[in-house]
């Protein structure tokens, strides 16, 4: 059975300031998902599940679904603020979902074969489509759940335009994950790589460490262990106005538990996206390079 992508594109774009999935970065009015669907389709995927909101639903098919008609399968999933386990109940005031945990669960009923989960919003380059796309092809659950990341080097996905969320990981001599840890404010100075932490102290980092954006590779089990682990978030943390239930730490707590193994595998591609208006003029200059250098085509659909 072929792999899924599961793409995360219902965020809200609070410091971006806008739908960024819809905007156009390539010569032809290519999106950023155009690309890593384009990336996936040649390493083997055969379906690709958005996760939106159902506010955006008829732009969204319109202006992205559609370019896929013929060439993969496409589904949806819906990341409803209100889509809670039974017994829970949204707080007073919250307006956002819950966080990229939260996303992945939306696709529980979409979802029966191994899949790779990627952010809308963020181009991962051709490799690390290939190297999950390999290892999902052929990974089986045994004793515990087989899980895998592909991970970059820190210095190659940091913003010029301010602070970003990653994930810093900690990897045996075996390969595998030990743990990985959500930073929430991470930026390059002129001293060097900071990590801003919540308690308003500062952590200097070397740029080499290897760090998670969200390219995951996960068997259907995931959704089993999200959903025991969402109640413990929300018994925990529901009823905060802003708590957010990580993937990092959906993948964490099960590491500790005892509960999956992950593999990890580092792409070498550099990460390009969006997470600023200022990082639009840079990444479009680095899509006409990689078209240049024959990495892409000029016209992808």
């Amino acid at each position: 059975m072929k792999p899924s992508l599961l793409v995360l594109a219902a965020g809200m774009g609070s410091r971006y300031g806008g739908l960024k999935q819809l905007d156009q970065v390539g010569p032809n009015g290519e999106t950023i998902i155009d690309y890593s669907v384009y990336d996936a389709i040649r390493a083997g995927f055969g379906k690709v599940v958005f996760v939106i909101r159902h506010e955006f639903e008829k732009e969204f098919k319109e202006a992205v679904g559609s370019r896929y008609e013929g060439k993969v399968e496409v589904a949806y999933a819906f990341q409803d603020l209100h889509d809670l386990p039974a017994g829970f109940s949204v707080p007073e005031g919250r307006v956002k979902p819950w966080g990229t945990g939260h996303a992945v669960r939306a696709a529980r009923n979409v979802i029966n074969e191994p899949f790779a989960m990627i952010n809308g919003d963020d181009l991962y380059g051709p490799n690390g489509y290939r190297i999950l796309g390999e290892y999902l092809q052929t990974v089986k659950d045994g004793a515990k759940a087989s899980y895998a990341m592909c991970g970059f080097l820190l210095r190659n996905c940091l913003s010029e335009n301010g602070s970003v969320s990653r994930g810093i990981c900690e990897v045996d001599a075996s390969g595998k994950l030990v743990s990985v840890v959500e930073n929430t404010k991470i930026e390059k100075t002129a001293g060097g790589v900071v990590s801003h932490m919540e308690d308003g102290s500062d952590v200097r980092l070397t740029g080499e460490e290897v760090a998670s954006l969200n390219l995951w590779g996960f068997t259907p089990s995931l959704f089993d262990n999200l959903e025991s682990l969402f109640v413990d978030f929300l018994k925990a943390h529901g009823q905060k106005e802003k708590s957010e239930f990580y993937i990092p730490f959906v993948v964490d707590e099960l590491i500790k538990a005892g509960k999956a193994d992950v593999k990890v595998m580092t792409s070498p591609d550099t990460w390009m996206g969006i997470t600023y208006r200022e990082d639009k003029e840079g990444l479009m200059a680095n899509i006409r390079q990689l078209i240049k250098d024959g990495v892409y085509p000029e016209k992808l659909f």
